[in-house]
């Protein structure tokens, strides 16, 4: 883009800061990660907006990141996909935002107007779907560039709370699209959902939209299970012992359940859910898997069972917003530990030691302390 280009696509700016550096969370290659200084980002597009970050936090998918399950990612790539922020300049093609205007990042950029936007499929859109943290620098900085920001960004309610709404930017929408839609719980449904970490608690909670009878939540942590039955779930099993499918077997008469929700990303946890789908049932995958896992057709064959699998869309944003900020949807219960920004290494040796640090969702406040709540 040429300088007559740039200053065109540029309609505004709040006043600059003197640096022209920020902080950054950059990996460097599998178990590497460094807080370092970084250039600020610039608007490169028309429909860029920049971000100050002011909260953000830390997914399951980060630590995929760093132990090397996902190859797109590069050296030097800022981390994270999740923010709430303040818009500091927008691009010439931005109408639906300004700078000052406070907003949730949502974790899939879409243009709205491809192809797969046009399905419905943000998360395929042909210029952006999961870039953020990704293939483009994330969130886990001061700034943040987001590309196609009409379509990627939401305004924060006057009346919101950062820790409810932040959840907004992935957990609560993968959950519920990846796990509760694509399963297709119904009323009177058992489920089980395999692994009780924030996006599996994510599912808990919204399953619950749809009344389903019986809620299985199975972990290896007691803490972390306690947790899902103060949240909804009507059955905990501990599967340290190996034998959760025959537990959830026992207990449902050899039936299974209708939806086996796979939240953890493991061989290991995609074989319980194989083991306990219940004929006519639905199997649905949230996790991310760095490794193969085995698909038992000669057990399946003649289930008429359904297969899952996808990225979150977020098309169901709006609506979780919506009841977020009804309060019959509390997203802040998953938060355990607060850490300003500056601490974020501090932050995710807790998040990577959940089970000892009684840890689920770790919030980063940037620009002062953390919340005491």
């Amino acid at each position: 883009m040429t300088t007559a280009e740039l200053e065109l696509a540029t309609t505004s700016a709040a006043t600059p800061s003197s640096s022209t550096t920020m902080k950054a969370l950059v990996y460097h290659g599998p178990g590497k990660c460094a807080w370092e200084d970084k250039p600020r980002p610039a608007i490169q597009y028309p429909g860029d907006a920049i971000v100050r970050i002011t909260t953000s936090t830390i997914c399951g998918t980060d630590l995929h990141i760093l132990k090397g399950d996902l190859p797109s990612v590069t050296d030097g790539r800022i981390l994270g996909h999740e923010g709430i922020g303040v818009i500091e300049q927008v691009g010439s093609g931005v109408s639906e935002f300004h700078v000052g205007d406070k907003v949730i990042i949502s974790c899939i950029t879409a243009c709205l107007r491809c192809d797969f936007c046009r399905k419905g499929m943000y998360s395929h859109c042909r210029h952006g779907g999961w870039i953020l943290g990704n293939t483009l620098d994330g969130t886990q900085a001061g700034y943040v560039r987001i590309p196609q920001a009409d379509g990627s960004l939401y305004h924060f309610p006057a009346d919101g709370d950062e820790e409810a709404m932040v959840m907004l930017s992935d957990i609560l929408p993968t959950g519920f699209e990846c796990g509760v839609l694509n399963g297709q719980v119904k009323p009177g449904d058992a489920i089980a959902i395999v692994g009780a970490g924030p996006v599996g608690l994510a599912v808990l909670l919204t399953a619950q939209f749809y009344s389903p009878a019986a809620i299985f939540m199975i972990d290896l942590d007691d803490k972390r299970l306690a947790v899902a039955k103060k949240l909804g779930a009507t059955t905990l099993i501990n599967s340290t012992d190996g034998h959760a499918a025959h537990h959830v077997m026992e207990l449902t008469e050899g039936a299974g359940v209708d939806v086996a929700i796979e939240a953890v990303g493991l061989p290991a946890t995609f074989a319980i859910c194989e083991a306990i789908v219940a004929a006519g049932g639905r199997i649905a995958n949230v996790g991310v898997h760095g490794k193969p896992v085995e698909l038992h057709m000669e057990k399946l064959w003649d289930r008429n069972i359904s297969l899952t699998t996808g990225l979150v869309d977020t098309v169901t944003t709006p609506m979780l917003l919506k009841v977020v900020r009804s309060g019959k949807l509390q997203p802040s219960k998953l938060v355990t530990h607060r850490f300003a920004m500056n601490d974020i290494m501090k932050a995710y040796d807790t998040f990577g030691n959940a089970a000892k640090e009684d840890a689920l969702k770790v919030v980063l406040t940037n620009g002062g302390t953390p919340s005491t709540r």
